[in-house]
């Protein structure tokens, strides 16, 4: 189970949602408060924690956390604005095992937490994300269409990751292009509907899954 604490509405909903669909039971908090409540019902096995929050700020839940004999053990991964040298020091100074930087892609998200729960010795939730007949196993880096195997490049393959993970959710082409690109990369939306025609011709009929938000950008299902 992992416990996200950020008073940011859409981050929060956002990052939920794709952790939960790869693979990775979420819950996301507004608060301190909530976030105490409901690790006295259940434990966390990972925690997210942004460092602005209203009220107690997220460094004094980091403390709570680390000095605690329940919870020292509990890896935390601390959420920092762009540029803020300080925050990232002290963090790490209480305990952290982690930091991402705002503004940051879901997929550099999912891999920041894989990667700390594998250090951790701790087992991740499953990798594989299926829709009908159609498989994506992450960590073996394989796309199935009805039993077959087909063949992806790297960022065809982060990118159809991407939009199953966030099925459902209408994601514009920035978003794209800072999830599965970076926010160095100056090739251009344009690079996203490129990707977006080839990868629905190699998914055969699973392509048409991949809608078009028309005004917005793309979105994987209904």
């Amino acid at each position: 189970m992992i416990y996200y604490v950020e008073d940011d509405n859409n981050i929060r909903d956002l990052v939920v949602y794709t952790l939960n669909h790869s693979g990775f039971e979420t819950l996301g908090f507004r608060n301190a408060e909530e976030f105490y409540a409901a690790s006295k019902e259940r434990t966390p096995d990972l925690v997210l924690l942004d460092i602005m929050l209203p009220g107690e700020d997220g460094l004094s839940i980091l403390k709570e956390l680390k000095t605690n004999k329940k919870t020292a053990a509990i890896p935390v991964i601390m959420v920092t604005a762009r540029d803020t040298e300080y925050d990232k020091v002290i963090g790490l100074d209480l305990g952290a095992d982690d930091y991402i930087a705002k503004p940051f892609g879901m997929m550099e998200l999912v891999a920041r937490v894989r990667a700390l729960l594998r250090r951790t010795g701790l087992n991740p939730s499953s990798e594989v994300l299926k829709e009908g007949g159609l498989v994506v196993d992450r960590q073996k880096h394989l796309v199935s269409v009805d039993n077959q195997n087909i063949t992806l490049t790297l960022k065809e393959f982060e990118l159809l990751y991407f939009l199953l993970s966030n099925r459902g959710i209408a994601l514009t082409r920035e978003q794209i292009l800072e999830s599965v690109w970076d926010y160095s990369y100056d090739g251009g939306t344009r690079t996203v509907d490129v990707h977006i025609t080839m990868l629905r011709q190699k998914l055969g009929k699973y392509g048409n899954l991949i809608e078009t938000v028309r005004g917005v950008g793309y979105r994987f299902g209904g």
